[in-house]
Order: structure tokens, then sequence, then C-alpha cells
């Protein structure tokens, strides 16, 4: 039995009508889990598979998430009965590198701050006043974190001329080599890099990677694109710096979802927002229902996982 915890409109992006039939076709499909469930597929409104969800469906082996981060569904209880866990975040990992991409280029040319100052009623020849504009051909970019979705942007902008430094203690010198960037430390990237994109995962050593200090060495009109997770940032500093017109930002993440109405944030003109939805492609939807039905073929079939995250790699993962 396969119980499909996913609501309405989210599970029609995922599995519309092929992929939903080649999902039937694994087995009986259910809404909730029962005593018969051997494989749940999770989404981000999916309850932790703790004791009492264990005892609803002793028999579950398999979880199938359609996101990326298993952190909230997976406990060491769940381990300990056998459950193994899978994840799609490698669907979205282009469609957010294409979105880092995009809000990139909008910054360099400046394209929120000409938007803002129309829509404010700014006379046109004000308008028109910005910081220089910059193309992203042999630009330095910096990168910081070389995940799937990381390596997708480097690919991104390096096609369209830029050149690129990384920083990520577990990226070696082959990979680098292979990607075509730079490994430098993240004082070098900072002072170096006229971009820096937010692409690592929140573990305890990187919360809060970019506080005041780090911010401070951005060099006058640098940008930073963060579609990652805002707890990589001292949000606090962040607007205090955006404040000053040093630097302009784009941001997808937010210490607090949804963000407030009258946030600060949302006046400024050095600052482009989107409220989380950079993986939100039909395509990034319909790749993460093709690698769940996969992953539960290959489970079902007695072959490896392709997905299959494990505490080791947890520890790794945002």
């Amino acid at each position: 039995m396969i119980a499909v915890d996913v609501p309405p409109g989210l599970r029609e992006l995922f599995f519309p009508g092929d992929l939903w039939a080649r999902l039937r076709e694994l087995g009986p499909l259910t809404d909730a889990l029962t005593a018969d469930t051997a494989v749940a597929v999770t989404s981000w409104a999916s309850a932790s598979i703790d004791s009492e969800t264990l005892r609803k469906a002793p028999g579950l082996r398999l979880v199938a998430h359609t996101g990326a981060t298993i952190r909230p569904y997976a406990t060491a209880v769940a381990w300990d009965h056998g459950v193994r866990f899978s994840q799609a975040g490698a669907a979205m990992a282009h469609a957010v590198a294409e979105q880092a991409l995009a809000l990139t280029l909008a910054l360099l040319h400046r394209v929120h701050r000409f938007d803002h100052a129309l829509r404010t009623g700014v006379a046109w020849e004000a308008a028109k006043q910005a910081p220089p504009r910059r193309e992203l051909r042999d630009c330095p970019v910096g990168v910081i974190g070389a995940s799937r979705t990381g390596r997708a942007y480097v690919r991104l902008v390096r096609a369209l001329g830029a050149h690129v430094s990384v920083t990520d203690p577990y990226l070696g010198p082959e990979e680098a080599a292979e990607l075509g960037v730079q490994v430098v430390t993240l004082e070098e990237l900072l002072t170096g890099s006229r971009v820096v994109a937010l692409h690592a995962p929140v573990l305890p050593e990187t919360r809060g990677l970019l506080g005041v200090r780090e911010l401070s060495l951005l060099q006058p009109g640098a940008v930073l694109v963060n579609t990652a997770r805002s707890a990589l940032v001292d949000m606090h500093a962040l607007h205090q710096l955006l404040r000053t017109q040093h630097v302009d930002a784009a941001l997808d993440v937010f210490d607090e979802e949804p963000l407030p109405v009258d946030h600060p944030l949302r006046a400024l003109p050095n600052v482009l927002l989107t409220p989380h939805e950079a993986g939100g492609t039909l395509e990034a939807r319909r790749r993460a229902g093709e690698i769940v039905i996969g992953e539960i073929a290959r489970f079902l079939g007695g072959r490896p996982l392709e997905h299959e995250v494990t505490p080791a790699a947890l520890a790794r993962m945002g």
C-alpha cells in the first residue's frame, strides 16, 4: 500500500495524469497512513515519522519525499524502525539555479530599481538614475556552496561568460577543475566578487555565515542573491547594510514567512523580493514526481535507491 500525503493542487503538479497512472501501477494508493502502508509519499505539510506515526503504520519502510530536505520528517526512531528516506531535491536544482540567474541579471542591470522608481511615480529622468549597470560577461561571481543548485548556477553563469569562485569545504581540486571554478576562502570570495550567490545548506557551521563582519567585506555596488535559506545570513545586519545603498540584493527566502506586508525590506528600492518560489516551475514539479516514482519502483524491485538520504548524509544536508 502506498500512502500519498500530498495535498490537492500540489498532487496534480507532482503527478499529472500520466504520472499518476504510473504511480497507481506500483500498488494500491491511499491518502492516509494505515497498518498496510509500506511506502509514504510526503510533501512539505506532512507529519514527522515519529513513534505515533509508526504505530499507525508499523509496516512503513520507505518515505519518498517530493521536496528536498527531509529534516522535519526523518527521526532516529524511524531509522531504528528500518524506515528508509528518499528525496527529490535534484528535481529543483535547475529551476532554482535559473531563478538565481534571472535575479543576478536583474540586479546587475538594476531592473528592480527602474521598476520600483516607475511604479512609485518618480519622474522619467529621475527614474533613470541608478548605480552603474554591469554585464555578467567577465563578471567575478562568487558562489557559496557547491550544492546541486550551486553547481547548476555555476554552469549557467559560466555559459554567459562569468568568472566563478566557490567556497565550499567539500569541493576538491578535481571537481573544481571540472566545474571550471577557483576555490577560495569566504573572505576572498566576499572581497573579490561583484556577485555573491548563496547555495549552501543550513548546518550548525553555516548558520549566520554572513554576519556584520562578512557583509562589510562586500565591495561597493556588489549584489547578493539568496535563493537558499535566510538562516545563512544575519538578516538584521543585511537590512542595515541595504539601507545604506552600499549593495543590492535579491531575496527569495526570509526569517519570517510569509513576509509581513509592512516589512521594511519591501520599501527598499535596491532589493528584489520573491516569495520563496524559486523551485516552483511546472517542469521541476514533474521531475520530482518522476524521481519519486522511480525510487518507489526501485524499492519495490529490491534495487538500490538513487536519491536515498542516510543519517550520515543528512549531517551534510540542509
